[in-house]
């Protein structure tokens, strides 16, 4: 009998950094969760134990940081291409590279109409993210969003479906539509101006999130899809997930009263989870 070793891979997870970048003017503070993974001719660590080709992952931690001295100065996206080619090119033996980003988000405060220099905010549970892999031929990057709470509190209903012996779900045509959103998108070159392209996406999504009339989650997570492909010729595919965070409207007839849609309650658990994938004919 043959045995082998299959794919494998191994980095470092969790290096959380954060620095302030500082402008003649102001402070950025930023904090961000790197993943390192790296992929390549590891076979004889695994059968041997022999670990002469091993770049120990507390080098690839250091890395990281000595690396954003001079390099993380703009977006997760340059200092992620950075580097996933840092590990390239230094390490032979690699042939593929995974960086994966997460920054969670930082604002500056605001007193009497004018940003503090060096005082931020913090607490919004949304995070962008990127996701590097490169090889020789080339590098390849996706971006997204995730953890982005969206409500609705009209323009939104649920009709018309399957109803069996265990369905007592009632139809509506005016409801709560409320998502965590998480949201990927491919692009098709690493060419271009990230930040811009970030936050015209994020744009499209809150304004057809917001103007779209939702026949349920579904519909809108497919056009909130189809704008950004229509938007954005730079983006190969756009990946949703968009559990329903649902609000109940509460039973007020019990005590003789009308619920008109206005006081609800809220529920964590359990949930609709709706996941789907644009992508370009």
């Amino acid at each position: 009998m043959n045995i082998k070793l299959g794919t494998n891979a191994y980095g470092k997870n969790a290096v959380n950094l954060s620095k302030i970048i500082r402008h003649a003017d102001h402070h950025e503070f930023r904090q961000v969760s790197v993943n390192v993974a790296l992929e390549g001719d590891f076979d004889t660590a695994h059968t041997l134990g022999d670990n002469a080709k091993i770049l120990p992952t507390d080098t690839q931690k250091n890395t990281v940081y000595v690396l954003a001295k001079e390099h993380f100065t703009n977006t997760i996206e340059e200092f992620g291409l950075h580097l996933a080619n840092h590990f390239i090119s230094n390490n032979p033996q690699v042939s593929k590279a995974r960086i994966e980003i997460l920054e969670h988000t930082w604002q500056r405060m605001a007193f009497d109409g004018a940003a503090h220099t060096h005082s931020f905010t913090g607490g919004s549970t949304e995070k962008r993210r990127t996701l590097i892999t490169q090889t020789a031929a080339g590098a390849q990057v996706s971006s997204g969003l995730q953890d982005l709470l969206l409500l609705k509190t009209t323009d939104s209903g649920f009709e018309n479906y399957i109803k069996d012996q265990y369905t007592v779900l009632k139809e509506t045509s005016d409801r709560i539509l409320a998502t965590k959103c998480e949201a990927t998108w491919e692009y098709t070159t690493t060419d271009l101006d990230f930040e811009a392209t970030y936050h015209k996406i994020r744009t499209s999504l809150l304004h057809t999130f917001a103007h779209h009339k939702s026949l349920s989650v579904q519909q809108t997570l497919y056009a909130i899809g189809e704008q950004i492909l229509l938007a954005n010729d730079v983006v190969k595919e756009v990946s949703l997930i968009m559990p329903n965070k649902h609000h109940i409207p509460f039973n007020l007839e019990q005590f003789g009263m009308e619920n008109k849609n206005e006081v609800f309650m809220a529920t964590d658990e359990p949930f609709g989870y709706i996941t789907g994938t644009v992508v370009r004919e």
